[in-house]
């Protein structure tokens, strides 16, 4: 199976790649990384890689989505803005 190709044929996966030296593609997904290192990662010590996943999981599921204000949506929490966008298409729609 072509890495670059075969995986995005499953079903509700499309690939996503730019031109070659384009520096923002990637910019979220680089800021996301910066961030679990410096608030997750660097500050402990795991045992074994399934103590790393699951703390990895924690992090994104119940501190990074759901508490942690982001500056790029109004200093709201993903799911906190995702429910007002909810809120919102429902009542304008």
């Amino acid at each position: 199976m072509n890495f670059f190709g075969g995986w995005a044929k499953t079903p509700k996966m499309e690939g996503s790649m730019s031109r070659k030296g384009n520096c923002y593609d990637n910019a979220c997904i680089e800021s996301f990384h910066s961030i679990i290192k410096k608030e997750l990662i660097y500050l402990e010590k795991f045992k074994t890689r399934e103590e790393a996943k699951k703390r990895i999981y924690e992090y994104i599921e119940f501190f990074y989505n759901r508490k942690r204000i982001h500056s790029s949506i109004g200093y709201f929490s993903p799911v906190q803005y995702e429910r007002m966008y909810y809120k919102y298409t429902k009542t304008v729609a």
